[in-house]
């Protein structure tokens, strides 16, 4: 099964991981797999249904650190462009 951003199309609401702030969460939808970047970041765990938070970035903007599945990584804006997240709310849902 192709991870590719073609291979279905975004959910309403998919913005590209790049563009989240620090502090910000999301669901990975997509990683676009067609290049070797791509398909790195899918072999690092970057694969759908996976929460990623934005940690901190740089006082230039770029790079930024992401947290996701216990472990951080410092990645480029043009890496992180190729991840689509659904923006998920950071805090956990309390119970009513």
């Amino acid at each position: 099964m192709s991870r590719e951003h073609a291979s279905s199309p975004p959910s309403r609401g998919a913005v590209s991981l790049a563009s989240l702030r620090p502090g910000a969460c999301g669901l990975i939808e997509s990683v676009d797999t067609s290049t070797p970047v791509g398909r790195r970041l899918a072999d690092l765990g970057f694969l759908p249904e996976t929460p990623v938070r934005v940690l901190r970035r740089a006082p230039l903007g770029d790079p930024t650190v992401y947290e996701l599945r216990g472990y951080r990584l410092c990645m480029r804006r043009d890496e992180a462009a190729r991840v689509l997240v659904v923006p998920i709310d950071p805090r956990p849902s309390a119970a009513p």
